[in-house]
């Protein structure tokens, strides 16, 4: 399926899950991109950095904190998502201060459910390749419908420890070979690829537990498209997440998922399937 899709319907229902299918786009709060690629909550930002009110700041802000569903690479816990007053007092410290006040608690709770997306798309890489490549090319040739349902149907969730999420780096200015391929695909097949480069990049640095209980660290690489809004007016943002290249078995992983969907609907199994049910 060509990332970004050029004309994708959404439902209402996809607000209350950020990742139901790969791909599927996500309706969220009113914001911008331009808004969104300033500051990320993940992005190291000090634990403790003040909940004072900034001066001459004119809109009130909330205090509380958010725990995330990620998991530290440096200790026990999860990532611990900063309120909006800490988010707010942050961009000013790097200097952002053209945000509009009124603009940052949806800003936040924006990068929140895009971080929780992202997640949930990596936990799922991480579910198929963390045992090895035979075990996933099994879950891969199920297709991604197959595959989903049958989540932890063949292993225990003993068999690998979860990932944890050890660092992160925004890089919205380094664009991804996939992205300027795909821009290039935009440009000969209009009809076909959306025609827009990614708002904005991470990188995320995983730990991956091995069965032979080595932990490895994966980079992933997530690139963020913004989409025609809702009816409603509501944005909509679509995240390409995959393991970055920088090794040949993430390659390899690549082609299985993408290879293994398209044979599992090629070879008519899905067909097979529900003829048998």
């Amino acid at each position: 399926m060509p990332f970004p899709p050029k004309n994708s319907s959404t439902k209402s229902s996809d607000t209350l899950c950020p990742v139901k299918e790969r791909n599927a786009p996500i309706p969220l709060p009113s914001t911008t991109p331009s808004i969104i690629s300033k500051l990320n909550p993940l992005n190291y930002m000090p634990s403790n950095i003040s909940q004072a009110r900034a001066e001459n700041q004119t809109v009130d802000l909330p205090v509380q904190r958010t725990m995330s569903s990620i998991p530290r690479g440096d200790s026990d816990g999860n990532w611990e998502y900063p309120s909006p007053q800490q988010m707010y007092n942050a961009m000013l410290r790097k200097g952002y201060d053209d945000t509009p006040q009124d603009a940052v608690e949806s800003m936040v709770e924006v990068h929140n459910f895009l971080n929780e997306g992202a997640w949930a798309e990596i936990v799922e890489w991480e579910r198929r390749f963390a045992r090895g490549l035979g075990y996933g090319w099994e879950a891969c040739s199920r297709g991604e419908e197959g595959s989903m349902t049958g989540a932890g149907m063949v292993a225990s969730e003993d068999d690998v420890a979860r990932p944890r999420l050890v660092k992160f780096e925004g890089k919205p200015n380094d664009v991804t070979p996939k992205a300027k391929i795909l821009l290039i695909l935009a440009q000969l097949y209009p009809a076909k690829y959306g025609g827009e480069l990614p708002f904005d990049r991470h990188d995320w640095y995983v730990q991956r537990q091995t069965r032979q209980g080595q932990p490895r660290e994966v980079r992933y690489v997530i690139d963020y498209y913004s989409g025609p809004p809702e009816p409603t007016g509501e944005p909509v943002f679509y995240l390409d997440v995959r393991p970055a290249i920088d090794r040949p078995s993430a390659a390899i992983e690549r082609m299985m998922r993408w290879g293994g969907d398209i044979w599992y609907r090629a070879s008519g199994a899905k067909a097979r399937e529900n003829v048998s049910r």
